[in-house]
């Protein structure tokens, strides 16, 4: 693809002056309605922005590449704008958000394969630095434009292979467009300098592209996995070396990881279809592995939260129109309002669903480690940490251990399978039993123990200690009871803490000791908080903080967080826990104080917007709740934004 024929002079603006990115995107998107491009520029730039937010396309280099797929292109097109000074308003991947060239693609709606066969084309363009310095530097347009054309006549001139040898590159990113293309190229321009022949295959938005063949494969020393993603049909290249890598590693230093493939690779692909994974102890070190797997387990573990809360929140504001406000309470379930049984079994399924939260995570924190060994233990583990195990045994009074549960029965599931899969030799003709049987028996068997003697007494012991002390601290002063209510309603979200104090709390409201102001308010300051935060990162400091996966729960988080659910901040107090806890609690108690010492009064258990209008002194309420609900937004972000820069909170 000649990229000449996607854009003209008319659509190549050099030397502006323009100095944030609203500006520039919205001059850009005029300039391709102007020039008949698009058909509404409304529409278009709406679908921009949406991509937008979905990851950063800010890139090396100070190159920007945005793109809007939309009904309202024509024609495939893009437009460029180089900017006079760099603007620092543009999220990159790199964390410079300095951006002086931009480019604006428009794609018709449906046309994948022409959106990614010229994002593919234009980021291999803009690989080659020194094209991209002698654009930055193009005289006239015409110049401009020739050097991106030059640069296709010229792409295939690297694919030498001096040496006879060759290895494999197997890329993907979140997105799956851009930086796919680039960690490839990148990889492939190194090679080339080392006489080496590179196989890229792109895993992204349309699927496999350029897949590599058996033979392909028989003649590579070994495999590069440039992911973000999982890769696809990994067990093709059992018995080669291997390296696991970032997408965004290759950008930075290819070479490197080339020469780290051919000298101290990772270990051997081992991944047979009994779940084998590398076998090497070259692996990933044991943190990595741990953070791997929570952020695999959190990215499986949000569409349970997002579907128990859609399901809750559906029965619960149907309800509310009918003025019920009480719709789990179980003597709706016979009511001669076929409406109200249907909101009330409705509420009770999305409890339903949220009590597999815990198993999902966890499972899917252990498959991350063992792959498929640690699917089942894991989901066990998950199933203890939920305190299923007390339903189903008949116990009563028993406390979960909650999240914390999960996180170390979830990695324990992982860890004791690998090491059983791999530590376990059968014959041949036994080897089916390994998977089937061996693994997944001892594998929860030793679960059991370790929740019998450990996890349970440990971790639900704590959250019993913590109910006995809101117990033994329910007559004291007004202040200090409403500090300790609202800390420990929002130190787990929803969990056994939480509704240890909502059952001290409702009682003591019952009997009209105190109000349920500090409850009310801990339930719904957190989720909103949070949710308020992945909205307003790039605008404080001037970048994403959260990665794509949290950015959708965030949003989850915040509706849900005015239909007084909890759930859906979990996964960020999964994914960070010292931090998260800390923040929910300090700013639950910030939005307690300031509500109660303004005069705010709540008796009632209805911390749900439909509720806030029985609070007496609303406008105390919602200055406190407005207050909490800040504090944990600002200082999500600026914690996050300082642990991205010191390298302690990366961004995949």
């Amino acid at each position: 693809m000649l990229l000449s024929d996607v854009t003209s002079q008319e659509l190549i603006l050099l030397d502006q002056e323009w100095s944030n990115r609203e500006t520039i995107l919205d001059n850009l998107t005029t300039l391709l309605f102007e020039k008949g491009k698009i058909g509404d520029k409304t529409a278009f730039l709406h679908a921009v922005w949406e991509r937008e937010n979905i990851s950063e396309t800010g890139f090396e280099q100070g190159i920007a590449i945005p793109h809007g797929k939309s009904p309202t292109v024509k024609e495939p097109a893009f437009a460029v704008a180089r900017l006079k000074q760099p603007i620092a308003d543009w999220p990159t991947m790199d964390g410079e958000d300095n951006v002086s060239l931009v480019f604006l693609l428009a794609v018709p709606q449906g046309d994948d394969d022409g959106h990614l066969r010229l994002l593919s084309t234009l980021s291999l363009a803009l690989m080659d630095e020194n094209n991209v310095r002698a654009l930055k530097a193009a005289p006239t347009i015409e110049a401009f434009l020739s050097l991106l054309d030059n640069h296709h006549a010229g792409t295939e001139k690297h694919l030498v292979n001096d040496t006879g040898q060759s290895i494999i590159v197997i890329t993907s990113c979140s997105a799956g467009i851009a930086h796919t293309y680039m960690a490839a190229e990148a990889l492939e321009k190194a090679g080339a300098a080392r006489g080496i022949r590179v196989f890229s295959e792109k895993q992204g938005a349309n699927g496999i592209e350029d897949a590599v063949n058996a033979g392909q494969i028989a003649q590579a020393s070994g495999v590069i996995f440039a992911a973000a993603l999982p890769p696809k049909g990994k067990a093709r290249f059992n018995g080669k070396a291997f390296i696991n890598t970032s997408v965004s590693e290759p950008l930075k230093d290819a070479d490197g990881l080339i020469d780290r493939l051919l000298t101290h690779p990772d270990g051997m692909v081992n991944e047979a279809e009994n779940g084998d994974r590398q076998a090497s102890p070259n692996t990933l070190s044991f943190g990595r592995q741990i953070y791997q797997g929570i952020s695999t387990g959190i990215s499986y573990m949000i569409p349970v939260i997002v579907a128990a809360g859609l399901m809750m929140g559906i029965g619960q504001l149907l309800a509310s129109t009918l003025g019920i406000t009480d719709i789990g309470n179980n003597s709706y379930a016979s009511n001669d309002n076929t409406l109200l049984i249907i909101c009330h079994f409705l509420t009770l399924y999305g409890a339903m669903i949220m009590k597999f939260m815990y198993p999902v995570f966890a499972a899917y924190m252990a498959y991350s480690i063992a792959d498929r060994p640690g699917l089942v233990p894991g989901f066990v583990g998950g199933a203890f940490a939920g305190g299923l195990h007390y339903t189903f045994w008949s116990v009563t009074g028993g406390i979960p251990s909650g999240f914390l549960g999960a996180l170390i029965l979830g990695a324990l599931a992982g860890f004791i399978a690998n090491y059983l899969n791999h530590h376990i030799r059968l014959h041949k003709h036994l080897q089916a039993m390994k998977p089937m049987l061996i693994v997944p028996g001892l594998s929860v068997l030793i679960l059991f123990f370790i929740n019998f003697y450990f996890v349970d007494p440990v971790f639900g012991g704590l959250n019993r200690f913590l109910q006995q002390f809101i117990t033994e601290h329910g007559t004291s002063s007004t202040l200090t009871l409403a500090v300790i209510i609202a800390s420990l309603t929002a130190f787990d979200l929803g969990g056994p803490v939480n509704k240890s104090a909502g059952a001290i709390a409702i009682g003591l409201a019952a009997d009209h000791i105190f109000p349920l102001t500090a409850r009310v308010l801990g339930i719904v300051i957190p989720p909103i908080g949070i949710g308020l935060a992945t909205l307003i990162d790039r605008f404080i400091v001037r970048q994403r903080v959260f990665d794509d996966n949290l950015r959708v729960t965030g949003t989850t988080s915040l509706i849900l967080g005015f239909l007084a659910i909890g759930e859906g901040a979990i996964p960020f107090m999964l994914k960070n826990p010292i931090i998260t806890i800390s923040i929910n609690i300090i700013g639950a108690v910030i939005g307690a104080l300031i509500a109660i010492s303004l005069g705010s009064v709540q008796w009632l258990p209805l911390p749900a917007v439909w509720g806030w209008p029985l609070v007496q002194n609303l406008p105390a309420y919602l200055c406190g709740m407005g207050a909490g609900i800040v504090f944990i937004a600002f200082a999500n972000v600026l914690i996050r934004y300082y642990f991205i820069k010191v390298g302690k909170i990366t961004l995949n």
